[in-house]
């Protein structure tokens, strides 16, 4: 059963997906086609009656889809009417731990250094957002609900807060494979065990207050250990060790 104080959070969550879905279908019917700006966050809002933060989250999922992307001081702007073609990097055989180890060493490449940038250059709003990634992943723990594209939706909120849109197109290229649970259980995380998700939830705290404090080398720490870590734990996952 989910507490009281987490049916606001799984209340917006529900949101979120639904405003995500509604903007998926208009993008890939061609009412709004590739090129064009999708309507201003308040435009959105105010029709869909929903907060900003609703609106922030439901354009993440599309962004972490590949279907829009962030234009500073221009808007959101239409890429793809479906997910974007794999290059390749996304063709990963769960059943291969070299596969998806070789995927997170990518990933610890650029991600440490994602979370130095982020640490310099978030603006408060995004220090704000990655606070919230954590929160709902959270919420979703305590509820033994899927926290995979929650968890997605953190790492590239922190890619966000570089303010390099490279570091979002790296990990929109590499796809479901971002987070390797995924891969592994596709069904959902739910069965995956609750100390496994708790030890990344943990992680996810000391990377986020690293960022917020602006602490870089603290940052460039944080991320490092969440994905060598990851790497050790995919491993006893996948062998149920």
């Amino acid at each position: 059963m989910v507490e009281a104080d987490e049916k606001p959070v799984r209340r917006r969550i529900n949101r979120v997906s639904e405003i995500s879905e509604r903007l998926r279908r208009i993008i890939q019917s061609g009412h709004i086609a590739v090129g064009q700006k999708l309507p201003t966050e308040a435009a959105l809002t105010s029709q869909y009656q929903v907060s900003r933060t609703v609106v922030r989250e439901a354009i993440a999922s599309l962004r972490s889809d590949g279907l829009v992307e962030s234009r500073q001081g221009a808007g959101v702007f239409v890429l793809s009417a479906g997910m974007p073609d794999s290059l390749g990097l996304t063709n990963i055989d769960p059943s291969r731990i070299s596969s998806v180890i070789e995927m997170l060493e990518i990933r610890t490449a650029i991600e440490v250094e994602a979370a130095a940038l982020a640490s310099q250059r978030r603006s408060p709003a995004q220090d704000e957002a990655i606070y919230e990634g954590c929160e709902v992943i959270e919420a979703l723990i305590k509820s033994g609900s899927a926290t995979t594209e929650a968890d997605l939706a953190f790492h590239f909120a922190i890619a966000d807060a570089t303010n390099n849109a490279r570091f979002r197109e790296f990990l929109t290229m590499l796809g479901s494979s971002v987070i390797p649970r995924r891969a592994l259980q596709n069904t959902g995380d739910e069965q995956a065990p609750a100390d496994y998700l708790n030890q990344i939830q943990a992680e996810h705290r000391q990377i986020a207050k690293a960022i917020s404090i602006q602490d870089e080398t603290a940052a460039r720490d944080a991320m490092r250990r969440h994905l060598k870590g990851g790497q050790a734990r995919y491993r006893r996952l996948l062998r149920g060790t």
